[in-house]
């Protein structure tokens, strides 16, 4: 089932038409990986076993869990990608430790 992959893809193309700035894809990245995590605490810790099953049946992990699931047969690839996304959110921490400097309430 690519159901996943389907709907990132068409996210990560409507942020890049409608945003067309490097940093929206960016944070597009950035808040997918931390809704993921959200809903992998929730569904980790909440007392409904139905509801779990069907959060894990249709919701990842995470973004390497993606990236496994669809590269595992190319190892090489699946590193890049990983990298990539690493890079990435490397980049997401550079704009979010510059942001708060600016504000200058440390």
């Amino acid at each position: 089932m690519y159901i996943d992959l389907i709907i990132l893809i068409v996210a990560l193309i409507l942020v890049i038409v409608f945003f067309k700035r490097f940093s929206s894809i960016v944070f597009f990245f950035a808040i997918i990986e931390i809704f993921l995590r959200i809903i992998s605490f929730i569904k980790n810790n909440i007392g409904l076993a139905d509801v779990s099953k069907l959060l894990d049946k249709y919701i990842p992990e995470n973004m390497f869990f993606i990236i496994d699931k669809y590269t595992y047969e190319i190892p090489s690839l699946c590193i890049i990608l990983k990298w990539c996304f690493v890079i990435i959110m490397a980049i997401f921490l550079g704009y979010i430790i510059k942001i708060f400097v600016r504000r200058k309430k440390i």
